[in-house]
């Protein structure tokens, strides 16, 4: 069998490499979950960051009327600068959102809350583009390569905020009870740039990472790793915690066969067939 390659696991709270050792030290000394942060201070700088959006929305829409002329600049260029700006202020309220959502997600018993808190960047991103695309269309005295272009960039700065704006990886208040129920403070392990936690880091989804992260499962969450992985959700037989939705049943089973036939040396050599 090849050799187990080695992995440089990174401690969440320390942002430091940690040992084996010290990984089950640490498993013993948590009575509970360090705290991951708070969401309101996220929640309030997306939304200063949203605002920001729309401020940069309504001086393009200046530009576009010729209320605001920054003449050593062609209207085009003011346009997409504005366009651009907005842009970055959506992109990075999102995000901030996001965090906040993994950290104190909505519960689904209130179905129209939690659309809204997990969709709030993606509206927001509708309302920073699309009115100043429409004006921008609807304008008759805009020059049409001025018109052309910017309304082009417009179009893409929005569907750019929307796929950065969507949450792929929603998570809800019992998703997240049900996981720390499950789990407690048990060290759990992520990819740089995976979308699931681990139990286990020699699971075999993380045969090709070099580099993990260990912490508690709020911190994976927290960080955007919203499902626990379902290799290791087999493996320790965990239930009603949420995973990946992979179906590994035929994937475990053939792992399972070829180490055992690999241990009991009974794979099929030369002699067999010549025999």
């Amino acid at each position: 069998m090849a050799q187990k390659k080695e992995k440089k696991i990174i401690s969440y709270d320390t942002k430091q490499e940690i040992t084996q050792e010290e990984i089950e030290e640490k498993r013993k000394e948590y009575k509970q979950a360090k705290p991951v942060g708070e969401a309101k201070p996220k929640r309030i700088g997306a939304i200063a960051l949203w605002v920001a959006a729309v401020v940069f929305e309504v001086l393009a829409a200046l530009v576009l009327f010729g209320k605001i002329n920054l003449t050593f600049m062609p209207v085009m260029w003011q346009l997409i600068v504005f366009i651009v700006l907005d842009l970055a202020c959506v992109i990075a309220g999102s995000q901030l959102w996001k965090k906040a959502n993994h950290i104190d997600p909505a519960s689904e018993a209130n179905k129209v809350k939690f659309w809204l808190w997990n969709n709030m960047g993606v509206i927001v991103c509708v309302f920073a583009f699309v009115p100043i695309i429409i004006l921008m269309l609807a304008n008759k005295e805009l020059d049409k390569k001025t018109k052309t272009i910017a309304t082009v960039v417009a179009v893409i700065a929005l569907l750019i905020g929307g796929v950065f704006s969507y949450d792929f990886n929603p998570v809800s208040q019992e998703q997240l009870d049900a996981a720390v129920d499950a789990l407690g403070t048990e060290q759990v392990y992520w990819a740089p740039f995976g979308h699931v936690y681990h139990t286990h880091d020699d699971c075999q989804s993380l045969s090709q990472s070099e580099s993990l992260t260990v912490g508690t499962v709020d911190q994976a969450i927290a960080e955007g790793r919203t499902r626990l992985c379902s290799f290791c959700a087999k493996r320790d037989n965990i239930t009603g915690v949420a995973t990946d939705g992979e179906d590994v049943d035929k994937a475990l089973d053939t792992t399972d066969d070829e180490e055992e036939l690999e241990e009991d040396g009974e794979l099929i050599g030369a002699d067999d067939l010549v025999g």
